[in-house]
């Protein structure tokens, strides 16, 4: 009998999700990224609003991320035209998804075909095989409308929340959440990239009774129109707020100062390093991950792939790395108590 890889999920989007998978996929794990389907902005927007399809930008960098392929097949299904015309701003790999979806009639069978085209390590989940549309309520009671409107009118959000209301998950996603040995939760926007995956029904229940442990990998930088001047607890308190109950394990965060050089390239667009408040963090019962986990390649502010994920890899229990499941393992512990 083969030993059972560690299930590993990891829940996101954006552009700091495939920087983590990139990594991620290297090691001994049975990988699974569960991926937004609230963009609505660019060439996804325009797929979604003319094709009636799930936007695909965040899924086809999560395919590329994951594939295992020639880099000129990669950067071809990456490749975004620059005409005057219709097809101008698309890329490839939202166009060649957009016909999948209509070949198999399915978005979920469209992944899963060009997962095998492009020969990805792990599995590829959107958050719901439908389009959902996010909405932000905020402090001052306005209702914004869509994902890429949201961070653009500078305010305060108090909640955000998706559109239909009786939008399902696929069954994948919610036995990847049960049977999972480690939940990464990040990096990414947290109001327009994270919160709408953990805001689709059941997926924030299952987040919730789940034994696997569970990360919340923290954003380096502060974001404008959504988190500005946010602490790492703030993140914290903003997921607990929409989730309704502590979901969080651990948090692991940048522990170094970033160079000032690199700051000052981010005052225009209203970002800074995102203060980390140990005290607070502990008081809401969160285990503080504290590493020196940036990089700052071409003056950019990203997380360091491979640092982050052996990190992540080494938070897998041991026993579970030997070939016992998580749940396996608490059941054992269980019987151990009681014997006791």
């Amino acid at each position: 009998m083969s030993k059972q890889k560690p299930k590993v999920v990891v829940i996101g989007g954006g552009t700091g999700l495939p920087v983590l998978l990139r990594g991620l996929k290297h090691f001994p794990i049975d990988l699974t990224a569960i991926v937004t389907v609230a963009d609505d902005g660019g060439s996804s927007g325009r797929l979604r609003e003319e094709l009636d399809v799930p936007p695909p930008g965040d899924i086809r960098n999560v395919l590329a991320a994951l594939s295992e392929v020639e880099p000129l097949i990669e950067e071809m299904f990456q490749h975004r035209f620059t005409t005057e015309r219709e097809l101008s701003g698309h890329s490839l790999g939202n166009l060649i998804l957009a016909a999948m979806t209509s070949i198999t009639g399915n978005f979920m069978n469209a992944i899963q075909e060009l997962s095998k085209v492009l020969n990805v390590r792990g599995q590829v989940l959107p958050a719901a095989n439908q389009s959902v549309v996010l909405h932000a309520e905020m402090n001052d009671g306005t209702i914004i409308t869509g994902e890429s409107q949201i961070p653009k009118v500078k305010k305060t959000i108090s909640r955000v929340f998706l559109t239909p209301n009786d939008v399902q998950p696929l069954p994948e996603t919610i036995r990847a959440l049960h049977e999972a040995d480690l939940i990464v939760i990040g990096p990414g926007s947290l109001y327009t990239s994270i919160l709408p995956n953990l805001l689709v029904p059941h997926i924030g229940e299952a987040l919730l009774s789940t034994t696997a442990k569970k990360i919340y990998l923290c954003n380096l930088m502060t974001q404008a129109g959504e988190t500005h001047n946010y602490t790492a607890s703030d993140h914290v308190k903003a997921i607990y707020s929409h989730i309704g109950l502590p979901c969080v394990d651990a948090i692991l965060l940048h522990n170094q100062s970033i160079p000032t050089e690199i700051q000052a390239k981010y005052v225009e667009e209203e970002a800074q390093p995102v203060m980390y408040d140990r005290d607070r963090l502990l008081r809401l019962g969160v285990n503080v991950l504290e590493k020196d986990i940036a990089s700052f390649a071409d003056g950019v502010v990203r997380h360091d792939t491979d640092k982050v994920a052996q990190i992540l890899y080494d938070a897998i229990p041991t026993e579970v790395k030997k070939g016992g499941t998580h749940l396996e393992l608490c059941f054992r512990n269980e019987e151990r108590t009681d014997d006791h």
